[in-house]
């Protein structure tokens, strides 16, 4: 930073340029809210030592209250180093540097007790009026950019949420589906294996088809959790406890269920649209009551044979 006088030939010459303007402007900046500049720039552009503008100051204390001149903390000191190349040596001065405010800044031509003093104060004081007067023209400018800034914030947090939302969802699916494809319940998991079964019974979207030997109305309770226009085959033993009225009952209120007998099948089978079956080592009535596994046959060609079988 250069300073704003020149005494080489024993005149003042006071620069009154947009470069030494600029210059003063790069070294304003805004500490604890207020704007200031540190007392090396200052010396620079007065073209004094920083030690004996500091001395001056020293002498004159009574005319530097706090917001005329603080002396910067070891955190704004190294925050101060850190966005300003120019600064480096600051950081490794025994003593940490003076911020002068506007009013500061005024008060130090008094001190420094010179007419070249005061103009450069001129300059300086000039150069915060156009930064203060530039803010406030661009105050609306600002206020969108932060608006902008905030709205970016708030969509990258929203899609943040959301990616862990969906996270959460697939591994929830990927959770049930592996629950889906192999089961373990054990005695006394009644309520557990009932919602399994209900869960395999509301994947349906055409068809079920139930090959149990032991049904009864408890099995139909199960059934009746499918969806609308879903229809139902059940193969099972002609010792059934299921009656006729059963059936009619459970069709006039969730349609369409038919009763076939077969004794072709030792095992329980629950077919999904023709196109997915599970084994299941219990009669769904008794879902919970004892151990059993519910396991997805994965084959399609078993699926098929499961289904060539009940028509021979």
């Amino acid at each position: 930073m250069k300073p704003l006088i020149n005494t080489s030939n024993g005149n003042i010459i006071v620069y009154n340029n947009s470069d030494s303007i600029k210059e003063i402007e790069d070294g304003i900046f805004c500490i604890r809210g207020v704007n200031v500049m540190i007392d090396r720039d200052l010396s620079e552009i007065y073209g004094v030592k920083t030690k004996r503008l500091n001395e001056q100051v020293k002498r004159n204390i009574e005319r530097f209250p706090e917001r005329f001149m603080f002396q910067l903390s070891d955190y704004e000191t190294l925050k101060l180093v850190a966005n300003c190349d120019r600064l480096q040596a600051l950081k490794h001065s025994s003593t940490n540097p003076y911020a002068f405010t506007e009013q500061g800044v005024s008060m130090l031509a008094s001190v420094l007790n010179s007419d070249t003093a005061v103009e450069t104060s001129i300059k300086i004081i000039d150069a915060f009026v156009a930064m203060r007067h530039f803010v406030q023209n661009n105050a609306k400018i600002f206020v969108e950019i932060d608006s902008i800034k905030q709205h970016i914030i708030e969509h990258d947090v929203h899609l943040l949420e959301n990616d862990r939302k969906i996270d959460h969802v697939l591994t929830l699916l990927e959770k049930n589906e592996q629950e889906d494809k192999q089961k373990l319940f054990f005695d006394g998991q009644i309520y557990d294996a009932f919602s399994l079964m209900v869960s395999i019974v509301q994947k349906a979207e055409k068809d079920i088809v139930l090959i149990d030997n032991y049904v009864n109305t408890e099995t139909l309770d199960i059934l009746s959790k499918k969806k609308e226009n879903v229809d139902i085959q059940i193969f099972t033993s002609r010792n059934t406890k299921l009656t006729k009225t059963d059936i009619d009952k459970f069709n006039s209120q969730y349609p369409n269920l038919t009763l076939h007998f077969s004794d072709k099948f030792h095992d329980r089978f629950i077919i999904i649209d023709h196109a997915m079956a599970y084994h299941i080592g219990a009669s769904i009535k008794d879902a919970g009551k004892k151990c059993f596994g519910v396991n997805l046959i994965n084959d399609s060609w078993m699926v098929e044979a499961l289904i060539k079988k009940l028509c021979d």
